[in-house]
């Protein structure tokens, strides 16, 4: 059975091109936002998300993450404008942190990182399934949100206290009526480039969309062992910035 990746040191993100090639890839993602370098694109358009709170279904731990799935059968939970040619549909979200709260954020901007990083993740319905938008440079739109520690808003507490069903691996629970917008900032300032997932495959399909303002939240403590495991606290799953390789970071505000 072939290595299984993960973000220790044997399996690690410097082991990952070992199993997936592209992880060195001149597209890969997380970078490091340096704002001097970044220009203000004045043709950015604003962004905007219609989200359906029905079409939440469930969250679980993975042992890597935990995840928020959406149904993405059809056009109901969508991201519009920025960058992108037309509609993305939602399919997840998910968290990156860090084992102390001065830590844990996947991209940082002039060296300082965040306590976490949150992904939206959608992908453009033109290409069929979620599988071939993969395999295009605009398949894929990431909203990246950082969080920072402190008191979150009352609907972030829905899904905090959501995270509390799944503190192990291979919990899943239902989790329905709930619409990700109340994670976003009221700012609804970005920078965009082209990049990939931050963890394996890394496939560099990705246009993302990386909001300014933080978010405030508290996160919950879970596990990356099962129920009748010894229990291992699920932190530092994070990808350290990778090299920009000549890319152009676009910014929608001066």
């Amino acid at each position: 059975m072939a290595k299984e990746w993960g973000y220790a040191s044997h399996n690690g993100p410097d082991h990952w091109h070992e199993l997936y090639p592209i992880a060195k890839g001149d597209n890969q993602s997380p970078i490091e936002l340096h704002t001097k370098d970044i220009r203000h694109d004045p043709s950015l358009l604003p962004w905007s998300a219609s989200y359906d709170p029905g079409s939440c279904k469930t969250i679980l731990n993975n042992g890597k993450t935990c995840r928020v799935v959406f149904d993405d059968t059809y056009d109901r939970s969508m991201l519009r404008g920025g960058p992108l040619t037309g509609p993305y549909r939602l399919r997840q979200f998910h968290l990156h942190w860090g084992a102390s709260d001065d830590h844990g954020s996947e991209h940082s901007v002039d060296g300082v990182k965040y306590a976490a990083e949150l992904h939206l993740v959608h992908w453009n319905p033109k290409y069929n399934t979620f599988g071939e938008a993969l395999k295009q440079p605009d398949g894929i739109a990431v909203v990246g949100i950082f969080l920072k520690i402190g008191r979150e808003k009352g609907e972030f507490q829905l899904f905090l206290d959501a995270l509390d069903k799944v503190k192990t691996k291979g919990k899943e629970a239902p989790f329905t009526n709930f619409d990700p917008s109340c994670l976003f900032p009221a700012c609804r300032d970005y920078w965009t480039y082209h990049g990939s997932f931050t963890t394996p495959p890394c496939e560099e399909c990705i246009v993302w969309l990386f909001l300014e303002e933080a978010m405030m939240a508290k996160l919950r403590s879970l596990f990356s062992s099962a129920e009748n495991e010894p229990p291992v606290p699920l932190v530092g799953n994070w990808r350290p910035p990778q090299p920009i390789k000549g890319r152009v970071v676009r910014a929608s505000f001066k």
